[in-house]
């Protein structure tokens, strides 16, 4: 397992990445990110607050996790496919000063990681948060992602398996 301590917003939290075929904690699952993968290259989408990205964000309510990321794919870079989870990243709050019971995220909460095998390139028409979509190479990905680390790079290398 790789982990990292990132500052979030006011305080400090722990992520890291877990290899796994299946969430034996969906409820405490937040978010749902991933990889989507088309000829060989690796879709990147550009958030107009965060710049180049992975596509991923939160889980509606009432939505699974798999349904979240498909729905993202697809509001942010305009792909549709067949997923598998790959793993998920623990965000650990303990060290997060700014962490209180009244947080919207539980104390020890996951992000759940797919990887999708695009069958359907819709035109992309920014309609979203996302105002552009590119494919690279895999292992330029880093060069591109606007807060790459390692833990996102574990990441990568176990949807590269799948």
């Amino acid at each position: 397992m790789t982990s990292l301590d990132v500052c979030w917003g006011n305080g400090f939290v722990q992520l890291t990445w877990i290899p796994m075929s299946a969430l034996p904690f969906a409820e405490k699952v937040t978010s749902a990110h991933g990889f989507c993968f088309y000829q060989k290259q690796a879709m990147l989408v550009y958030l107009k607050k965060r710049g180049w990205d992975l596509p991923g964000g939160h889980v509606e309510k009432g939505e699974t996790p798999t349904a979240a990321f498909q729905r993202e794919c697809f509001e942010e870079g305009y792909v549709s496919g067949e997923c598998t989870l790959i793993g998920c990243i623990e965000v650990n709050h303990e060290k997060n000063s700014a962490w209180n019971e009244t947080s919207p995220y539980p104390k020890i909460g996951y992000q759940a990681f797919y990887r999708m095998n695009v069958s359907i390139l819709h035109p992309f028409n920014g309609d979203f948060e996302a105002t552009k979509r590119t494919f690279v190479n895999p292992n330029q990905y880093g060069d591109w992602h606007h807060g790459w680390h390692r833990v996102y790079a574990s990441a990568l290398i176990e949807a590269l398996r799948n």
